[in-house]
């Protein structure tokens, strides 16, 4: 087997294969040999069937499936021992093994441009040092505190207020006095001054005793989740049957024993501080790492594999898909080809696609890799935040030819890692730099990778997150 290697553009190579005839032969013999052994043929014991009736016969996928097998040797082959690194699907041409004559045909694939990296260690970034309020551990308490806590009946003629629980039958009307499908309940708790109603509603309910009803308008916001409802002014109606007094347990060691298994109220409290300090150190962290990075890619330039921006394009798309149709919308709602959003989104997955370059190539560059075992310690982690079994969700990935990307993703956290202890980081006060760079931030960091659409993962994968 020889071949000629020609470079298409810097990111598309295409490689001519020839095959001489007595090699395409053999492999022509070796699917006979398989056939014969594995066939019936009437009039012939299993095994004994001369080959040529075997041909004969089976001609059509004896020649495919010997085709097949052949070039799938010789691009393993060609790949490995050159380095080659396909980021597409590696594309065929050449048609099937003749026999007697040499097999010639070509393969084709997308692969990383070179870059240039830059020189890591005269980059520097700077990030807000990690505080903690007191405020924030104090709120967690009040919560745990709540979860806790014990309801009893107010007796007292009062009106709600914050931290009890109204128990009430509602409904809406609309501007003709009917009522509106959806909007209604008996029994319904409704803790006050926690959020979990629109305001308009709440207000009613706190002017009204045990016993007594009440009605008022309440205009539903303009993004309100049913867009039936979306922006419109209702009439709700709402009788209050009893209001409950949460009683709240007593701030003490055996408290926090309850809520944490903490032997000491001091000791709880020293475990949320730390869970909110390393929560923030991470936002910090992952914010200071997207600034590197854009300075990185501000200072590089490369072309970019069309296979890689259209995996990021139909990424995109489907996660736009998604929440239409969890809003019971489709893209025809906006009046707009999945062609045409395409290019609208195309801007960002081109982005994207840097991103994933540079941090592959400085993974190549710097010899990181991605071990077997720490891609089971991911989906261990996955499955047991799930709640799924590790066999399970280990599958899925690998059907759905999944174990790549989470591979790469897990590649580009290791450059990224690289980079950041690379780079002088700079600590500067907390609150100092834009909030909207850290929001930024958290988002790009659960967006690391390709997903599979929602419906498609199972049940507790982390590729139906957002």
């Amino acid at each position: 087997m020889q071949f000629t290697t020609e470079d298409l553009s810097p990111v598309k190579k295409k490689i001519t294969i020839t095959v001489p005839a007595e090699e395409a032969d053999a492999a022509l013999a070796s699917a006979i040999a398989l056939y014969r052994t594995s066939v019936n043929v009437d009039g012939f014991r299993k095994g004994k069937v001369p080959a040529s009736i075997i041909e004969s016969r089976f001609r059509d996928q004896i020649y495919s499936e010997a085709t097949t097998d052949l070039v799938n040797v010789h691009i393993n082959e060609i790949i490995t021992e050159n380095s080659f690194f396909p980021v597409s699907r590696i594309d065929f041409g050449g048609g099937q093994i003749e026999r007697g004559k040499d097999f010639v045909y070509f393969i084709s694939f997308d692969v990383m441009p070179e870059v240039a990296l830059p020189d890591f260690a005269a980059e520097s970034v700077d990030q807000e040092e990690a505080v903690v309020d007191e405020n924030e551990v104090s709120g967690v308490i009040d919560r745990l505190r709540q979860n806790l806590s014990k309801t009893e009946t107010v007796t007292e003629k009062r009106t709600p207020k914050e931290g009890d629980i109204a128990v009430l039958d509602f409904a809406a009307y609309d501007e003709d006095g009917k009522a509106v499908d959806g909007i209604a309940a008996e029994n319904f708790n409704l803790p006050i001054g926690e959020g979990q109603t629109l305001e308009d509603f709440e207000n009613l309910v706190k002017t009204l005793n045990a016993g007594e009803k009440g009605e008022g308008p309440v205009t539903f916001p303009a993004d309100f989740f049913n867009p039936e409802f979306a922006g419109k002014t209702l009439t709700m109606k709402a009788t209050l049957r009893e209001i409950k007094e949460r009683i709240l347990p007593e701030l003490d060691d055996e408290f926090a024993k309850k809520t944490g298994n903490m032997e000491s109220l001091d000791k709880l409290k020293e475990s949320i501080r730390d869970s909110y300090m390393k929560s923030k150190t991470d936002l910090h962290k992952s914010s200071a790492q997207k600034a590197l990075l854009d300075n990185l890619l501000a200072k590089t330039d490369f072309p970019l594999p069309d296979s890689m921006v259209e995996s990021h394009v139909n990424i995109l798309l489907d996660d736009f898909q998604d929440k239409l149709e969890r809003q019971g919308k489709g893209l025809e709602a906006l009046g707009k080809t999945r062609e045409a959003l395409a290019e609208e989104v195309r801007p960002e997955a081109e982005q994207r696609t840097r991103m994933q370059v540079l941090l592959l190539s400085t993974a190549r560059a710097k010899e990181l890799s991605v071990s077997e075992q720490e891609v089971d310690t991911h989906l261990h982690r996955l499955a047991l935040q799930n709640k799924v079994d590790f066999d399970t969700i280990k599958d899925y990935y690998t059907k759905n030819n999944m174990l790549f990307a989470l591979r790469d993703r897990l590649l580009c956290d290791k450059a990224m890692d690289f980079i950041y202890d690379e780079a002088t980081i700079n600590t500067v006060p907390a609150g100092s730099l834009d909030k909207n760079e850290q929001k930024t931030a958290k988002k790009s960091a659960t967006k690391k990778g390709p997903r599979k659409k929602a419906e498609d993962a199972p049940e507790g994968s982390d590729e139906t997150e957002e």
